[in-house]
């Protein structure tokens, strides 16, 4: 990766090896301070784990849900503590007979650190009020008067008033002559009718003789205008 990418792969890697670094030597100091508090065995390696994981939640429910005051807390309180184990273990606290504070505190950090990556988890982020602007309501504003018409000027002496000649009704539009159709079926349909007519003592009307000859519609009225 060096070779390839030259100068930025060896800062990718020096910042790797001291990330690396760094956290092995904050889980030693925080794995040394459980031990020296009474807790011995597996435990003692559980006390860093918890403590760094909490610190991780925390940082990354900042970063995916911006700012919070759950996350803030949560993060101060894990980094207190994984600051709290360094300072501890340089010199500062006699770790072989260690105060009943720090007892008191790494015995209490179980249920401290359960509660806060129980809210991390399964607290519901604070609802975002939506940005978009709204504008302001338009004022209506008053409906012009109209303008008064002016009253058309009476025609002078001695003119005649133009009279405005009433249209000629129009006559009425020919009726349309019937569609063509073939002399054979307007002589078969002729039949029926006057065999309807026998039976019935009535005309055949458009729709009964649509049924008796098996044509559309439009040819069938076109074979009643024929037989009209």
């Amino acid at each position: 990766m060096a070779t390839r990418h030259g100068g930025l792969g060896l800062r990718v890697d020096a910042v790797l090896v001291q990330a690396v670094i760094a956290g092995a030597l904050s889980f030693a100091h925080l794995h040394d301070l459980a031990a020296a508090a009474g807790q011995d065995g597996w435990k003692a390696w559980a006390y860093p784990v918890s403590v760094d994981l909490l610190l991780v939640a925390a940082w990354r429910r900042l970063r995916s849900e911006g700012p919070s005051r759950l996350a803030w807390c949560w993060f101060l309180i894990a980094l207190f503590a994984s600051l709290g184990a360094n300072v501890a273990t340089a010199g500062f606290l006699d770790l072989d007979d260690p105060p009943a504070l720090l007892r008191l505190g790494v015995a209490g950090w179980p249920a401290l650190a359960f509660l806060g990556g129980t809210l991390l988890a399964h607290s519901a982020p604070a609802p975002t009020q939506p940005t978009s602007a709204t504008s302001a309501p338009a004022t209506e504003e008053p409906a012009a008067e109209p303008e008064p018409i002016a009253a058309p000027a009476p025609a002078a002496e001695g003119t005649p008033a133009a009279t405005e000649e009433a249209p000629a009704p129009s006559a009425p539009a020919p009726a349309p002559a019937p569609a063509p159709v073939p002399e054979v079926l307007v002589a078969h349909a002729r039949k029926v009718a006057d065999e309807y007519r026998a039976r019935t003592g009535s005309p055949i009307d458009t729709d009964t003789l649509r049924a008796r000859l098996g044509v559309p519609p439009h040819l069938a009225d076109a074979i009643a205008a024929h037989l009209g």
